[in-house]
């Protein structure tokens, strides 16, 4: 499998969320040859988790893992926990109908549920924090969010939510940017990397062969499948793939639908109590709506985590802090003077239409990709949706399989250019 070796290479990068790692581990290279019942590429929050679900149904699993567990975006992101799966599923009513369109954002209140069920069942130590909170930049924004709240209240959504005006939004953000927000008591935000860690060391313990530093070179397809590594071979009966934003040379049929997206993150030194109250005084995940959004939150040791920013190029800019610091402070000028003790980012998937694909490639090769930014909670119920499928238990995974997925033209280097021309359309919409 293609990975971009220009970014960080085969480790972890020096980001808050490696220095502050509960779970050291360490799998093996494969070496040998093993047959499983299902093999699994991508030791992220989907494929951990996948193998997790199969194994609590008496599946063999080996997880292939080309660089280190949680070392793509399951790894590095925000941390937020955030309900919904996709941007505007009204766009997909004329493929899926209304009740395709209910039955997705159903999974979008449940996908959180069973990420807090994960960390509950196996006592994972990952900073769990409840709350978060939409942002409004623009009128539509508060119109949007006033239609999710009368859903929530209608569905009978069991946490608080609350429609904050702009008189109010200075209870849950310090910020004089935005207009009113969607207050959400069943937000989650957490440390990421300790989550799928601990995920990947409770695989581990259930029987999941997972390997690390193992790339896959060679997909032999058949009712037999036969996965190739560099020194290895997993012969299994399916195949889950699950590489999101570097499947790149792995699969054509993925690889055509899927863009790497950069995103960036800064975290500052320890803050006192009084300037973290300054900034969050609920201790809520937040995010704005605009297409390149700013998200941030407070760490359990009051840093403040700073995200943002996109790039299509698959290149890291030179400088993080210089291309993230300049928005926090736009926000917070008395940050001005702040330090940054860490900056990372990393490549996320992203589609097209901006709705995760799920789905099976072949009877027995199934697929979970392109979370665009929103991957936590939506990979956690892939995963659930994949194993009931291949243990017969359900075929909910359909309605995201009768959506149809553009694939992006042009071949490999010609998509990033593509997709940052549309990404500027929507740029120019958040505009207004």
């Amino acid at each position: 499998m293609y990975l971009n070796p220009s970014i960080h290479g085969n480790q972890h990068p020096d980001s808050y969320y490696f220095a502050t790692l509960r779970y050291p581990q360490s799998y093996p290279l494969l070496q040998h040859s093993i047959d499983v019942d299902t093999c699994v590429i991508g030791a992220g929050f989907s494929g951990i988790n996948t193998a997790i679900e199969l194994a609590d149904r008496g599946r063999s699993v080996a997880v292939l893992e080309a660089r280190k567990v949680g070392w793509g975006a399951s790894g590095r992101n925000g941390g937020q926990v955030l309900r919904g799966i996709g941007h505007d599923l009204e766009q997909f009513r004329n493929q899926i109908g209304e009740q395709g369109v209910d039955t997705i954002a159903r999974m979008g209140l449940e996908a959180v549920d069973v990420v807090l069920d994960r960390i509950q069942r196996f006592s994972i130590d990952c900073d769990v924090q409840r709350g978060s909170c939409d942002l409004a930049t623009k009128p539509r924004h508060m119109r949007d969010f006033s239609k999710d709240y009368e859903w929530l209240k209608s569905v009978g959504y069991q946490y608080d939510v609350e429609l904050l005006p702009a008189d109010r939004i200075r209870e849950v953000v310090g910020a004089d940017a935005y207009m009113g927000g969607l207050l959400d008591r069943g937000g989650v935000h957490l440390h990421p990397l300790n989550l799928i860690a601990g995920e990947a060391a409770a695989a581990a313990a259930m029987g999941v062969q997972i390997f690390e530093d193992s790339p896959v070179i060679r997909i032999e397809e058949g009712e037999r499948i036969r996965v190739h590594t560099e020194k290895g071979i997993v012969s299994a009966s399916q195949l889950v793939i699950c590489a999101n934003g570097y499947v790149s040379g792995l699969h054509p049929e993925l690889d055509s639908r899927v863009l790497p997206t950069g995103t960036y993150i800064v975290a500052t030194e320890p803050l006192s109590d009084e300037q973290c109250k300054r900034i969050l005084p609920q201790n809520t995940a937040v995010c704005d709506q605009n297409v390149a959004l700013d998200y941030y939150r407070l760490s359990a040791d009051n840093r403040l985590l700073f995200g943002g920013r996109c790039t299509y190029s698959g290149r890291d800019p030179k400088s993080i802090r210089a291309i993230i610091q300049p928005r926090m402070v736009r926000l917070f000028p008395w940050l001005k003077d702040v330090k940054i003790d860490y900056e990372w980012g990393g490549m996320l998937g992203i589609g097209a239409n901006r709705l995760p694909q799920i789905g099976r490639l072949r009877p027995n090769i199934y697929y979970a990709q392109a979370y665009a930014g929103h991957g936590v909670a939506a990979s956690h119920i892939a995963a659930q949706l994949m194993a009931e499928c291949i243990c017969l238990e359900s075929n909910r995974i359909e309605v995201f399989e009768r959506v149809r997925h553009m694939k992006f033209p042009g071949g490999p280097l010609l998509r990033s250019p593509l997709l940052a021309l549309g990404m500027m359309y929507y740029r120019f919409v958040d505009l207004f």
